[in-house]
């Protein structure tokens, strides 16, 4: 049987009930999205002021200030001069080239999303740790985010939310959500059986295994799971910037409409650049954990 024969027997759904389904799915989320629709961007009003605040704090400070800021972040986090000299280089290029407003902007949303991928996330993941059912429950929505195009993201949250910052971190943090979720779950559980028989022994209650042995443990598989979502939010702002939020996602989106090559390749080097930064911070601070975690055993 050829395969155009196949395709005409293959039993298909009645063009008409397809349309009625999808018209009914449509009015639905519409109808709840105009009577519940205002309770939820209340809802996240909270989280816009901060999102405001913190946008505005980056935005006035002095550049040198905040640049002294963010160095003195990354030298605390990796105790490394050379990373420190690379962040300030970065840093004055692009304000030279006229991209530090956007870059800022970026910064915040960034900042904001990956604490809150962290803030949910990791208790996501220390749940699926201690049950195997809440594992097959989390993991095929894990699969879902993970596979499902960055786009369809947009629709349902600017049908609830309209278009503007908040929406832009719902999507991001959807998006990259996943891979801290994912790796705090792994580490935990790839804990040595005998390291937490040997905390039992000696009296340590569950919480106290958690917080004193299994998370300890974890923390160069979680930091990795931090680092992914990390790049993956900074990959989401280009995306996200087709819905209002402000920062280095706008000049490449203007860029490939108008075809303005230099505007999108200096745009996404910046993007580049705060990613590699980010990097390299989370791994050395990772590193350095691990090693000052490794000392205090061998002590």
């Amino acid at each position: 049987m050829s395969d155009a024969s196949w395709l005409t027997k293959f039993p298909q759904m009645d063009r008409s009930d397809l349309l009625s389904i999808k018209k009914t799915l449509d009015g639905g989320f519409r109808e709840f999205s105009r009577s519940y629709g205002d309770y939820i961007e209340s809802f996240f009003d909270p989280l816009l002021y901060f999102l405001v605040w913190l946008e505005k704090l980056l935005l006035q400070s002095p550049w040198w200030l905040v640049i002294i800021v963010v160095t003195a972040i990354v030298f605390s986090a990796t105790r490394s001069w050379k990373l420190c000299l690379s962040v300030v280089f970065a840093f004055l290029v692009i304000g030279y080239f006229g991209m530090w407003d956007n870059t800022m902007r970026t910064l915040s949303i960034i900042t904001v999303c990956t604490l809150l991928s962290i803030a949910l996330g990791i208790p996501i993941g220390i749940l699926m740790a201690r049950s195997d059912r809440m594992q097959s429950f989390v993991t095929p929505i894990l699969d879902i985010m993970q596979t499902m195009p960055a786009f369809v993201y947009l629709i349902p949250v600017v049908m609830l939310l309209g278009i503007g910052k908040v929406p832009g971190v719902i999507a991001v943090i959807i998006y990259a959500i996943p891979p801290v979720i994912r790796l705090t779950n792994l580490g935990i559980r790839l804990v040595d059986k005998e390291v937490l028989e040997a905390a039992t022994a000696f009296g340590a209650s569950r919480s106290q295994r958690l917080w004193g042995v299994q998370l300890p443990l974890a923390m160069p598989t979680i930091m990795a799971g931090i680092n992914q979502t990390i790049m993956m939010a900074l990959a989401m702002v280009v995306i996200a910037s087709m819905i209002g939020v402000k920062g280095l996602g706008q000049p490449v989106l203007k860029s490939i409409t108008n075809q303005y090559f230099t505007l999108g390749l200096f745009n996404g080097l910046a993007i580049v650049a705060l990613a590699i930064i980010f990097d390299r911070v989370s791994q050395a601070y990772a590193k350095r954990s691990q090693r000052h975690m490794g000392g205090n055993q061998h002590g």
